[in-house]
């Protein structure tokens, strides 16, 4: 495997930069050589318009960073939250970010980060997220810009934007399984301790209430269910390995998840069916029943709903361009 990466991210930092965000990028996109993936996934620099910046409330100061013309060399760029969104953005650093998307760079804001690149003008129809709790001042300011405020991240293709704090993790995961693939997302997911995959569009604020008691906890069932997820598991079955209702079941998921129990069991098999199509040996009808999807045709569906590509799409992406001989079926070369 090679030892470097050729993918250039920069983040930038400025005043009052919150430094959480920024260690989420730096978490996922830095860092060194992660001995169970075997090489770089990133080439990371930090840069700011001055020699030292103060970070929010002043906490503290970062110094020896890049340069902000550093952006014009970056396939990446990442800007972080910034508390004092009524604070116009330097024209210095605007320029930069529109000289940097012009030229087909990736454009990522983190949490408030939307609000600088929306002073860009790089997000004019399209679509974005905030944090909920400003959503209603961004659309004031923001008008052109498609808010969607319920959810952690948004995708739009080249320019990317992530909710509150945490969601920052969302989205640079989500960053890594577009670039690399599901199985290094999960390496990464697994050494950060952090849930590998949770979908763009769930809702940003969830209430987690401390469970009563360590064993009525959903970890041992959800634990279960992804040994199981080639069986025809319903929503039912999920409800009696926990031993309560299915309305139950249903609550709890919304409290401690955020999500249903079928969307749950649904992602976790399209991420299933990933890892499946990433290793190779599999035809795509396989791949569907091994990762309990059904059908090539079921799973194509869904594919193209969580995934953004077809599975056909997906395993020339990350496994290779030649069809498995079993593949070879009238299903499959339609997909």
């Amino acid at each position: 495997m090679p030892q470097g990466s050729s993918h250039r991210v920069v983040l930038v930092v400025d005043e009052q930069s919150n430094p959480f965000e920024i260690g989420c990028a730096c978490e996922i996109f830095g860092g060194p050589l992660r001995p169970e993936i075997g090489f770089l996934l990133y080439d990371l620099k930090v840069v700011a318009p001055r020699a030292s910046t103060p970070m929010r409330d002043a906490l503290f100061s970062i110094g020896a960073v890049g340069r902000l013309d550093e952006i014009d060399e970056a396939d990446t760029v990442i800007v972080p939250n910034r508390p004092y969104v009524e604070t116009p953005s330097r024209p210095a650093l605007l320029a930069a970010l529109r000289r940097a998307h012009q030229r087909g760079a990736r454009m990522v804001g983190l949490c408030t980060g939307a609000f600088t690149l929306a002073e860009a003008g790089l997000l004019d129809g399209r679509r974005a997220t905030v944090h909920w709790n400003l959503a209603d001042e961004f659309r004031a300011r923001f008008p052109a810009v498609r808010l969607e405020p319920d959810v952690l991240f948004v995708d739009d293709g080249d320019v990317l934007t992530s909710a509150g704090s945490a969601a920052a993790l969302d989205l640079g995961l989500h960053l890594v399984r577009r670039d690399h693939g599901a199985e290094i997302a999960n390496h990464v997911s697994r050494r950060l301790v952090f849930a590998a995959y949770r979908d763009g569009g769930q809702r940003q604020f969830v209430e987690r209430p401390m469970p009563p008691a360590a064993d009525q906890s959903l970890a041992p069932m959800m634990a279960w269910a992804q040994q199981c997820l080639d069986e025809p598991l319903t929503v039912a079955d999920l409800a009696r390995r926990c031993g309560m209702s299915v309305g139950s079941l249903h609550r709890r998921f919304r409290a401690e998840i955020g999500t249903t129990p079928l969307a749950w069991l649904t992602v976790e098999r399209v991420t299933l069916a990933c890892r499946l199509i990433e290793q190779g040996g599999h035809g795509l009808e396989a791949v569907a029943r091994r990762a309990g999807l059904g059908t090539g045709a079921n799973m194509r569906a869904l594919f193209q709903r969580h995934v953004g590509v077809s599975p056909a799409d997906y395993r020339r992406r990350f496994y290779g361009p030649a069809p498995l001989p079993s593949d070879r079926d009238a299903t499959d070369r339609t997909s």
